[in-house]
């Protein structure tokens, strides 16, 4: 949120309440996934950098692909321009979200081979796999598989940022209980959480 809507939050709550009451209200008909492309639209057309991260990250959540979001802006263009298209690319590009990258685009999702189990340590650690680097938690044959970017605004959250069970971002500082994903302070999204498995002793994760 902005200084000056917070501002206004402050000086006349009353007021702003029913402005935010109306904007949730007037999408009442509309699925989460169309309602998370239209706002990723709109603050690519406000150039409202901060806003256009934190609404990316949701608009995934809520399960648009990375194509849609292409296809969205590109659709968008007699309202935006291209010059505008350009800024939230250059945004996209520089968060360097996997799943936008050439190659990645109009993928499905597939299993990926980690490694032997046995060779995977236990507790928490940082792994690379086809380019995607993830968190891996290992509870003796308990597994669990997150993504390393923070869910606020794509921050790729470095391995040292975890102090016991806690994962903090270093940007905003969103903290994170890594025995389940769920932010435990500051913000309100949890981890990315991926579907992994073991199969004849190797582990697997699918994105």
């Amino acid at each position: 949120m902005s200084d000056a809507l917070s501002y206004l939050l402050k000086v006349r709550p009353e007021a702003m309440k029913s402005y935010f009451d109306f904007i949730k209200q007037s999408g009442g008909n509309l699925d989460r996934r169309t309602r998370a492309i239209i706002s990723v639209i709109t603050k690519v057309d406000n150039q409202t950098e901060r806003g256009f991260k934190q609404y990316l990250v949701r608009a995934l959540q809520a399960g648009v692909t990375p194509d849609e979001i292409i296809d969205a802006l590109l659709v968008a263009f007699p309202t935006l321009g291209l010059s505008k298209i350009i800024w939230a690319v250059d945004i996209i590009l520089e968060l360097d979200i996997p799943e936008f990258q050439p190659e990645n685009l109009g993928a499905v999702t597939n299993w990926h081979e980690l490694g032997p189990v046995e060779l995977i340590e236990e507790g928490f650690t940082r792994h690379i796999c086809d380019g995607r680097e993830l968190f891996v938690l290992r509870e003796g044959s308990r597994f669990k598989l997150y993504d390393t970017h923070c869910p606020h605004q794509a921050t790729n959250i470095p391995h040292l940022a975890l102090e016991g069970d806690v994962l903090t971002c270093p940007k905003h500082h969103w903290k994170f209980d890594i025995r389940t994903g769920d932010c435990i302070d500051k913000g309100d999204r949890p981890l990315h959480e991926f579907e992994c498995r073991t199969d004849k002793g190797m582990l697997y994760g699918k994105w």
